[in-house]
């Protein structure tokens, strides 16, 4: 009679698993997208160094989290994400920026051998979740700073995009608030990564030859012949 029992235990703990199984391998991954971006001309751009993105402890999973009404967070029952999202976020922030500077030299840290960037971007984000009756939130920091490693820019960020409320709509806006922080984040390396102008010597002014006096003219004597000695001036 026991071992029927433990053998039944058994039987309904397997079908249980298995129940579980297939639902978590049937849920739809889903991945942010990078909207409307083209690859730039090889060899060519500014030269950027991206520090690999923080993301905040509750965003490294690969469920996909509702924000509730009350600000509590739930796990979708049938969605998650298709790989990290911390990963995610790289090459998205990678190949978005790319496109925007029109440039192939930038590279995640901690960089290659002869790399030699001209600005260093760090990028840290704090939220970015939506839910059905809540917008797609993004809050975010970034850091600027020079190939020497002085800072020259930063900014705390806060990016909400409405949306219809499922699931695929909230992964759209959410794809979308980050397209939105790769743009101000372009902005930022347009501004102060572009070498100054420097600014052309100042020539030294030509001092201007003095006037040398006009020669006067000697009137030549030309003698006349005729009956007599006749000059003539």
């Amino acid at each position: 009679m026991t071992v029927l029992r433990f053998s039944g235990i058994l039987l309904l703990v397997g079908v249980l698993g298995l129940s579980g199984c297939m639902r978590y391998q049937h849920a739809p991954l889903y991945q942010l997208d990078s909207g409307d971006i083209s690859v730039p001309a090889a060899g060519q751009g500014i030269a950027v160094l991206l520090e690999p993105v923080a993301i905040a402890d509750y965003l490294q999973r690969e469920v996909l989290l509702q924000r509730q009404l009350d600000g509590s967070l739930t796990a979708a029952d049938d969605a998650r994400w298709a790989g990290n999202l911390a990963a995610d976020i790289d090459q998205q922030l990678l190949r978005q920026l790319a496109s925007r500077l029109d440039s192939q030299r930038l590279v995640l840290a901690p960089g290659i051998a002869g790399f030699v960037p001209q600005v260093r971007l760090a990028l840290s984000i704090t939220r970015l979740d939506s839910g059905p009756q809540r917008p797609a939130v993004l809050e975010a920091q970034w850091r600027l700073a020079g190939g020497d490693g002085k800072l020259l820019d930063g900014r705390l960020v806060r990016l909400e995009e409405a949306h219809s409320g499922s699931i695929v709509d909230q992964v759209r806006a959410q794809s979308l608030v980050l397209q939105q922080l790769v743009e101000q984040l372009a902005l930022a390396v347009e501004t102060h990564g572009a070498p100054v102008p420097q600014p052309e010597p100042a020539r030294k002014p030509v001092k201007a030859k003095p006037e040398q006096p006009a020669t006067p003219r000697i009137p030549v004597v030309e003698p006349m012949r005729g009956e007599g000695e006749v000059f003539r001036f």
